[in-house]
C-alpha cells in the first residue's frame, strides 16, 4: 500500500491501520480487495473526509491520498512528508502531529 500525505493543520488527529486490501482510517474499515489491477475507485465512493484523491491499484500496490492533520508547530517531516510504503499489516506508522518542545534554558 502506497499512501501519500497532504499534510493541513487541523485540530483533528489521523490513526491509520492496515490488514492487507484493508485500511482502517480513524476507526471506518476500508475494505480495496474488490479493487482490480488498473482499476479507480473514486474517491466519492470511499465516503471518507481524510481521503482527497482516488484509490488505484498499480502493480498490485494500493495508491492513495489522505490528508494529514498537523499542529500549529508541526516538524519539516509532518510539513513535507515522504509516501508511505507500507507493506505490513498493523497500525501505520505517522509523522508526529507537533514538534516536541524545545527545552529552554535550566534556571
Amino acid at each position: 500500500m502506497r499512501i501519500t500525505l497532504a499534510p493541513q493543520r487541523s485540530d483533528d488527529r489521523l490513526d491509520l491501520h492496515r490488514a492487507g486490501d484493508v485500511l482502517t482510517i480513524n476507526g471506518t474499515a476500508h475494505d480495496f480487495g474488490a479493487l482490480a489491477e488498473g482499476a479507480v475507485l473514486p474517491r466519492a465512493a470511499v465516503g471518507c473526509d481524510s481521503l482527497v484523491s482516488d484509490v488505484t491499484r498499480q502493480g498490485g500496490v494500493i495508491c492513495l491520498t489522505l490528508i494529514l492533520p498537523h499542529g500549529a508547530v508541526a516538524p519539516e517531516a509532518t510539513l513535507f512528508p515522504a509516501p508511505l510504503e507500507i507493506a505490513a499489516d498493523g497500525p501505520v506508522a505517522l509523522p508526529p502531529y507537533e514538534a516536541a518542545p524545545e527545552a529552554g534554558p535550566d534556571p
